[in-house]
């Protein structure tokens, strides 16, 4: 499959997969979530890559799932769909570490995407939320409570609040918190770190952390 809506570069073992819809916010369409399936897909079978930064162009990181695609299509049926499983399953099972590197806000299924990545660096602008329950469309528990703890993930998740980069920083939803022309720079520095450890090494970690993770996806 052609990458319309990724970019995707290489910097030594280091890859970074760059949502590029920016114009509709980076918003999950059924294309965008089979072209990050395959991406990663190739990515996890490519042994000169050791650790992926996700990160998306413009000022949204990701506005979640595409809402003109519940015009047609209840959300939950949407989400029960063969795209939308394979997509969050390849996110969740993906083999090696995942670097968020969130430029602005992530909201509904664009949350869900940074909290299914391992480690998260966050702009300054960035927010997160879960808008998505106020018109029918169910919230990811699993995940976020395996990151912030239950209570939490259940006031954010039942709730559909909003919350800022601080916030996120404060609950350890985000490793660090730092102005957008750096953001980059940092999650690079961060990628590198993980990848000076060796790669079967990494990818045993990275199966144990899904193993404990609370949410399965079947594919």
């Amino acid at each position: 499959m052609a990458n319309e809506l990724l970019l995707i570069e290489r910097n030594e073992n280091i890859a970074t997969v760059t949502l590029n819809r920016a114009e509709k916010r980076n918003a999950l369409n059924t294309q965008l979530r089979d072209e990050i399936s395959a991406a990663l897909e190739k990515l996890e079978d490519d042994d000169a890559v050791s650790v992926v930064v996700l990160t998306a162009a413009g000022p949204v990181f990701c506005a979640g799932f595409d809402t003109k695609e519940f015009e047609t299509t209840p959300p939950a049926e949407v989400f029960a769909g063969e795209s939308a499983r394979r997509y969050h399953y390849r996110v969740q099972h993906f083999k090696k570490p995942l670097v968020a590197a969130i430029n602005g806000p992530a909201m509904g299924g664009g949350f869900d995407l940074a909290v299914l990545c391992d480690v998260r660096i966050a702009a300054e602008a960035a927010a997160f939320g879960h808008p998505e329950i106020k018109f029918g469309a169910p919230t990811l528990y699993g995940p976020l409570a395996a990151v912030i703890g239950g209570g939490l993930a259940r006031d954010l998740c039942l709730s559909g609040r909003n919350i800022d980069a601080q916030e996120a920083l404060r609950i350890g939803l985000v490793s660090a918190v730092v102005p957008a022309d750096q953001l980059l720079e940092h999650a690079m520095a961060a990628a590198h770190t993980i990848a000076e450890a060796p790669a079967a090494t990494l990818q045993a970690v990275k199966s144990s952390i899904v193993d404990a993770t609370v949410w399965k996806f079947e594919p």
